[in-house]
C-alpha cells in the first residue's frame, strides 16, 4: 500500500512513515522541505500520486483566528488533487472535543477541517487525540514566571506523541472509518496537577497555583477533553514517559 504523509517530518508524521515503513508499506513524506505546499498547491499532484492513502497530519503555523484560513485552504486543495489521483482513503488527525470548545480559534479550525473532509468525495477517517506528553513544557510556559506556574484545573487525558503516530498509522491501513476514533492516554488529570507532577519530575521548585483564567485551556469548560467511554486507550502513562525521558 502506498500512504502519502503530509506532515511527514513532524514530530508525528516522522514516527507515522517510520511505523508504515516497518509494516513493508510504502511510506512518502510531504512536506515544505520535500516541495510540498498545501497552500500554494505546488508539488502537492506529484505527492499524491498513485497513493492509496493520504494521511494528512499538516498544522496551521499559528494557533489564532489565521488558522482558519489554513485549514480550509489546504483541506480544499488536498481533497481537490486527493480526487484527482483516485486516491481511496482521507485521513487527519484532530483533537478530542475539539468542536465543544468555540471560544479557541484553533479549535474552530480543526472543527472546520473535519467539516471540509466529511463533506469532501473521498472515504475518510478522522483520529482524534488528546493533548500530547511532548507538548507539557510549552503549556507551562505560557502561564509562569520565575517565581510560580499558573493552571486551571481543567481536566485532561494526555498521550505520547509514540502513542499518537500508532493509532493514526492503524487507522490508515484499515478500511475507512468513515467517522471519528478517539484516542486518549490512560490516566486522567487536571491540568494544575500534571503541572505540578511535571515540575517535581524536572526537579523544578516553583509551586503550581491553581487559575481558572491562566493559559489557552482556561476557555474550555467540564470533561470535553478527556477521552470518554468510546476512547482507544493508549498503553503509556505520563509518569513511566517522564522517567524516561530524564
Amino acid at each position: 500500500m502506498k500512504v502519502t504523509v503530509i506532515g511527514g517530518t513532524g514530530l508525528i508524521g516522522s514516527q507515522v512513515v517510520r511505523l508504515l515503513t516497518g509494516a513493508g508499506h510504502e511510506a512518502v513524506p510531504a512536506a515544505l522541505s520535500t516541495g510540498v505546499d498545501l497552500i500554494s498547491g505546488e508539488g502537492l499532484d506529484e505527492a499524491v500520486e498513485g497513493a492509496d492513502v493520504v494521511v494528512n497530519l499538516s498544522n496551521s503555523p499559528t494557533f489564532d483566528a489565521a488558522s482558519l484560513d489554513f485549514f480550509r485552504t489546504s483541506m480544499g486543495n488536498l481533497l481537490a488533487a486527493g480526487e484527482k489521483a483516485g486516491v481511496g482513503h482521507q485521513v487527519i488527525l484532530s483533537i478530542v472535543g475539539v468542536d465543544k470548545v468555540p471560544a479557541l480559534d484553533y479549535y474552530r479550525a480543526k472543527a472546520l477541517q473535519e467539516e471540509l473532509l466529511q463533506q469532501g468525495p473521498t472515504p475518510y477517517s478522522i483520529v482524534r487525540a488528546t493533548q500530547f506528553f511532548e507538548f507539557m513544557d510549552a503549556v507551562l510556559s505560557w502561564t509562569s514566571d520565575a517565581e510560580t506556574v499558573r493552571l486551571p484545573a481543567t481536566p485532561v487525558q494526555p498521550m505520547a506523541a509514540a502513542d499518537v503516530a500508532a493509532a493514526v498509522a492503524e487507522v490508515a491501513t484499515g478500511a475507512p472509518l468513515r467517522g471519528i476514533r478517539n484516542v486518549a492516554g490512560p490516566d486522567v488529570f487536571r491540568l494544575d496537577e500534571l503541572g505540578k507532577v511535571t515540575l517535581d519530575a524536572q526537579g523544578d521548585g516553583r509551586p503550581v497555583v491553581t487559575d481558572d483564567q491562566a493559559g489557552m485551556f482556561a476557555a474550555v469548560e467540564g470533561d470535553v477533553l478527556i477521552g470518554g467511554p468510546d476512547a482507544h486507550l493508549a498503553p503509556t502513562h505520563y509518569r513511566d514517559w517522564l522517567q524516561q525521558a530524564r
